[in-house]
């Protein structure tokens, strides 16, 4: 989509006026200055998602889209979770931000800010895994993905 004020507002609006949901939303600044990438997550039925697709290709702001669901694709995000980490549940946050390849990347004498990437099934499994009375703040960067092989997208 194009890199300009207001072209995110009139995604979310498009969504918001049709009840449609936004499950996960990222934007940033491509390898084109001009250009933003949005990836954009929403469910529902196959007809909705296609009325969706018709939607946002009709707005002037989008230059091209593609629904990566209907082939191969890398996704990933980031989230950071700030969890207890005291006493016998210090050594167990360890092990669990091990065994998900985490990093911890801020210590105090009673809390871990753990890093995780990956997809957004491996991030939820690390919250399932974690007691729920021990997470104390979770922040979520929302999906990124790309095409799989040789597929780019360009104009």
């Amino acid at each position: 989509m194009e890199n300009e004020a207001g072209a995110l507002s009139r995604v979310a609006g498009l969504f918001s006026a049709r009840g449609y949901n936004i499950e996960s939303l990222s934007v940033a600044p491509t390898e084109d200055p001009t250009l933003s990438r949005m990836t954009l997550v929403t469910n529902g039925p196959d007809e909705i998602v296609e009325q969706i697709t018709k939607q946002l290709n009709k707005l002037i702001e989008v230059v091209k889209l593609a629904d990566l669901s209907s082939e191969g694709y890398v996704e990933r995000e980031l989230m950071l979770v700030k969890v207890r980490a005291a006493g016998k549940d210090r050594e167990e946050m360890k092990r669990l931000a091990d065994i998900f390849r985490g990093n911890i990347i801020d210590v105090t004498n009673e809390l871990y800010t753990i890093e995780l990437t990956g997809t957004r099934s491996k991030l939820d499994g690390f919250l399932q895994a974690l007691d729920r009375n021990l997470i104390l703040e979770i922040a979520r960067t929302g999906v990124s993905g790309l095409s799989r092989g040789e597929r780019v997208l360009k104009l």
